[in-house]
């Protein structure tokens, strides 16, 4: 049985998601009670550009240049941009804007839905954070046997450079002979 206009509007309404409209003139003209409460502005200060007030300043101009560019060509666009929520914190979120249309096919505007995804956001800092430290302790002292030049490892173990490297980068190796060891090792060929 199809859904009534009311039953759409209360499903755009209390969605678990965040979602907007901009008309032909890429004006913002609707956003739903989640981005409102998101906000905690009113509609009537989020409708045309007001929402952009929200948008974190570092991030405004790539936010803009994004959505207008997508918005000329009637593509799909994706981006992220912190957002000032109602509380003052700015939250990452993951907007989606896809063009859509009339019955007939015409261009009507956008629109868009929004999720906060700063949890991800951090995380994936986090994991970044974690691959740096990492390379940086490569960049330390590394205790290397001075004769066979294996190096130890926090156990106490003694391995190759190159297995050692291996574990601790993404580096890879491969093997050939410098021209002073050629010639002191195989002086006769």
């Amino acid at each position: 049985m199809p859904l009534t206009f009311n039953e759409y509007q209360l499903l755009v309404e209390q969605a678990p998601i965040m979602i907007w409209r901009s008309d032909t003139e890429k004006l913002c003209d609707y956003f739903n009670r989640r981005w409102l409460e998101f906000t905690g502005r009113p509609l009537e200060a989020e409708l045309g550009h007001g929402w952009a007030e929200g948008v974190f300043p570092d991030d405004y101009d790539r936010c803009l240049q994004i959505y207008v560019s997508a918005f000329d060509r009637r593509e799909i666009f994706e981006m992220q941009y912190r957002l000032r929520r109602a509380d003052g914190v700015y939250r990452w979120i993951f907007d989606r804007g896809v063009p859509y249309h009339d019955a007939a096919g015409a261009f009507l505007g956008y629109i868009g839905s929004c999720i906060d995804v700063t949890e991800k956001v951090e995380a994936q800092d986090a994991l970044q954070r974690a691959a740096q430290a990492e390379l940086h302790t490569l960049r330390g002292m590394l205790p290397i046997c001075s004769s066979c030049k294996r190096i130890r490892d926090d156990g106490g173990y003694w391995h190759l450079v190159e297995v050692y490297i291996r574990q601790h980068s993404k580096a890879e190796f491969t093997h050939g002979i410098c021209p002073e060891c050629a010639k002191r090792l195989y002086d006769d060929l």
